[in-house]
C-alpha cells in the first residue's frame, strides 16, 4: 500500500468526444511537477489562458497544502505533518490541522471497511520495501529484497490501536514508538477530492493518475474521457470512459517495482503477508469520491473479487479487474460506463 508516493498508473485521455467548439472558449491545460512526488494535470476550457491559469494555479495552492500536511518525509517551516506525527512517535501527542484530524479519521473508517487491507499504520513495514526498491533500482546487479525477519518485526507495530487521534485537542499521537504513518494509499486521492470540490465545474484534474471530473467539458454536457492503462503496453489503453463529475482510480502492479533474481516485486503490500500481492494486475475504480476510489483500489487489489464485490456495493462502486493471464472482469454496472 505503498501505491500514493508513486508515479502516474492511470492514463488520462484528453482527446474527448466529438464535440461542439464554443466559440468563446478554448481547452487549456496546465501540468505541475511540485506535488505528491508525481505529475498534476488540470485540463479545461475558459474564455483565455489567463483565466484557465488562475483556476488552475488555485487547485495547484490547495494541493500544495495538502502535499506538505501528508508528507512523511520531509519537514516545512511553521506546519506540523505527519512526519512530525511520526518524528514524536511514543514521545507526545502533535497539535496538528483539522485536515489530518479528518484525512485519519476516515483513514480509521476505511481499515475497518476494508477488512484491514487499507492500514496507514504500516509506515515501518513499508519503509523496509520502500528501502529496498530505492537501493534496487540504483544497483539492479545486487537488488535484494526485504529481511523478513525485519519485516515481520516491523509488522508487530501497526494496527489502529497505537494511533490516537484527539478531536478536540487536534492533537494525533502513535502510542508505539516502532509505529509510523504512511497514507500512501489514501493521501492523493483524498486531497484530489478535497481540492475538486473547491474547484469550478468542467474541469478535468488528475494527480499522478487519481482523476478526477468537476462536471461535463462543456456546457452542454459533453463528457470526458479517461483512459485504462494496459499493464503489458502501457501505450495503449483497454478501455476508455465516460466521466463526468466523477473520478476514476487505478492500481497495478506495473508502476513502481524492482526486480530481484528476475523476478518484479510491486509496491502494493498485503497487510497479512507483508509482501506484494498477487491476485491482479490492476483494479480500476469508479466512483464519485477520489478519497473512497484511492483507498478501494488498493483494498481491491489485496482482495479475491467476491471480497472486493461486497465492498463495491456498500459503497456503490465500479470496478474492473485484470488479472495474470490478461482476463477482464467487470461489476455489474461497469460496462455502462465504458465509451471504447
Amino acid at each position: 500500500m505503498l501505491r500514493r508516493i508513486l508515479p502516474v498508473i492511470l492514463a488520462l485521455s484528453l482527446c474527448g468526444c466529438a464535440a461542439t467548439q464554443e466559440s468563446e472558449q478554448t481547452q487549456y491545460q496546465a501540468s505541475f511537477l511540485t506535488l505528491f512526488d508525481t505529475v498534476t494535470t488540470i485540463v479545461g476550457r475558459d474564455s483565455s489562458e489567463q483565466a484557465f491559469h488562475e483556476k488552475a494555479q488555485a487547485i495547484h495552492d490547495d494541493l500544495l497544502e495538502y502535499h506538505q500536511l501528508f508528507d512523511i518525509y520531509h519537514d516545512y517551516d511553521g506546519v506540523n505533518n505527519l512526519k512530525t506525527v511520526n518524528d514524536q512517535a511514543g514521545i507526545a501527542p502533535v497539535v496538528v490541522d483539522s485536515r489530518i484530524i479528518e484525512l485519519l479519521s476516515d483513514c480509521r473508517e476505511f481499515y475497518e471497511a476494508t477488512q484491514h487491507k487499507v492500514d496507514v499504520t504500516m509506515g515501518s513495514v513499508l519503509y523496509l520495501w520502500h528501502q529496498a526498491r530505492t537501493e534496487g533500482l540504483d544497483n539492479p546487479a545486487n537488488a535484494k529484497l526485504p529481511d523478513e525477519a525485519a519485516l515481520k518485526e516491523a509488522s508487530l507495530h501497526k494496527g489502529m490501536d497505537c494511533l490516537v487521534i484527539d478531536e478536540k485537542a487536534s492533537t494525533v499521537y502513535l502510542t508505539d514508538p516502532e509505529a509510523r504513518l504512511d497514507v500512501g494509499a489514501v493521501a492523493k486521492g483524498w486531497s484530489t477530492e478535497k481540492a475538486a470540490k473547491n474547484a469550478p465545474s468542467g474541469l478535468l484534474i488528475s494527480v499522478g493518475g487519481n482523476v478526477r471530473a468537476t462536471g461535463p467539458k462543456d456546457p452542454s454536457g459533453i463528457p470526458w474521457v479517461v483512459g485504462i492503462t494496459d499493464p503489458d503496453n502501457q501505450s495503449e489503453y483497454l478501455h476508455t470512459l465516460f466521466v463526468t463529475d466523477s473520478s476514476v482510480v487505478t492500481s497495478g502492479d506495473y508502476q513502481r517495482y524492482f526486480v530481484v533474481d528476475g523476478k518484479p516485486y510491486h509496491h502494493i503490500i498485503d497487510p497479512e503477508t507483508l509482501y506484494p500481492a498477487a491476485y491482479w494486475r490492476s483494479v480500476t475504480i469508479v466512483c464519485p469520491d477520489s478519497g473512497l476510489a484511492d483507498a478501494l483500489s488498493t483494498a481491491l487489489f489485496l482482495l479475491p473479487q467476491e471480497q472486493g464485490q461486497a465492498l463495491l456495493d456498500r459503497f456503490d462502486a465500479q470496478a474492473m479487474w485484470v488479472d495474470a493471464q490478461g482476463n477482464y472482469y467487470y461489476s455489474p454496472g461497469f460496462r455502462d460506463l465504458i465509451r471504447t
